[in-house]
């Protein structure tokens, strides 16, 4: 059995030794459309992070008998053609949930806690040269008694609700499926949680009724002193309104891991604010703690190990 992952840089380091004995697996680190063309012809499973599925792939590959997403969302995959041809497609669900969590808190407890300005401040001597024991000049801010709106309540979403309980915080939800399942937490317009958040934390998935969720607009009924963490994905907020809200300091700050083109273009107007110390960034690794890619292996080896 000849299995093929178009795009295993994905997964940096990790191994691939429980997928690597289920049959023959043939990595390549990443694929231009035109090379996986070339890759897929003798593959009866295909493995794919972002690589795009089309049906000129699928056609391609007359052996082909299950795709294989290594991640949870198949948006780079033509699930209907697939469909059409009997393929099955299968993804791995939860395997990042307490890594997004982490990350989330990561982003958030830099921007309200500024541990890279004191710890600069040590090592460059500052403090030593200071003469007080302590540096009240910009007092960081607790989370305790702050507001959390989270937008997307889902399995991520209830873990930051359960965490942000953890510092006293109190929790609002957006429910952007208009579901509002979750019943731990009040369900709000996404109105009210503009107006009422401290911090606005983002767990949606992209679709018609997220995309350019956040735009200006929205981001001017946001109190002046809120921030906006998204770990959802790009596309949600809009990121040249949120630069231009940042310049003119109509919020305090954001903190971002996903993005509308990844990586971010060099010309990004996020890059380039007024006050790019507002700002906290992290390259979409949100689902790669070391632990959530060894799950998202395992993951992948038993979708094939299932009958197909």
């Amino acid at each position: 059995m000849k299995i093929v992952f178009l795009d295993a840089a994905t997964l940096g380091a990790t191994s691939l030794e429980p997928i690597a004995r289920l049959g023959e697996l043939v990595t390549w680190p990443t694929s231009t459309p035109e090379e996986a063309l070339e890759r897929v012809r003798d593959a009866e499973i295909l493995i794919v992070n972002k690589v795009k599925v089309t049906e000129a792939l699928l056609n391609a590959a007359p052996k082909l008998r299950l795709i294989c997403e290594a991640a949870t969302g198949v948006n780079n995959i033509d699930v209907a053609a697939a469909e059409r041809r009997g393929i099955p497609v299968r993804n791995v669900a939860g395997y990042s949930t307490e890594s997004v969590v982490q990350v989330t808190f990561t982003l958030l407890l830099s921007l309200v806690g500024k541990p890279e300005r004191y710890d600069a401040e040590v090592k460059d001597l500052t403090y030593s040269r200071s003469g007080l024991f302590t540096d009240v000049r910009t007092p960081f801010s607790e989370l305790d008694g702050k507001t959390i709106g989270i937008v997307g309540m889902g399995t991520i979403g209830s873990r930051v609700a359960a965490v942000a309980t953890a510092f006293g915080m109190k929790v609002i939800y957006y429910s952007t499926s208009g579901t509002s399942h979750c019943k731990t937490y009040p369900s709000v317009s996404l109105e009210t949680l503009l107006r009422e958040s401290d911090i606005i934390s983002i767990h949606a998935p992209l679709n018609a009724r997220t995309n350019g969720m956040i735009r200006a607009a929205e981001l001017r009924q946001m109190k002046p002193t809120a921030l906006i963490i998204n770990l959802g994905r790009g596309g949600i907020v809009d990121e040249a309104d949120l630069a231009d809200a940042i310049s003119k300091g109509v919020i305090a700050g954001a903190g971002l891991d996903v993005y509308t083109a990844e990586p971010l273009p060099e010309d990004h107007p996020l890059l380039h604010t007024a006050h790019p110390e507002r700002l906290r960034f992290t390259p979409h690794i949100g689902w790669t703690s070391a632990e959530a890619l060894v799950r998202l292996v395992e993951g992948i080896a038993d979708n094939i190990r299932k009958p197909f």
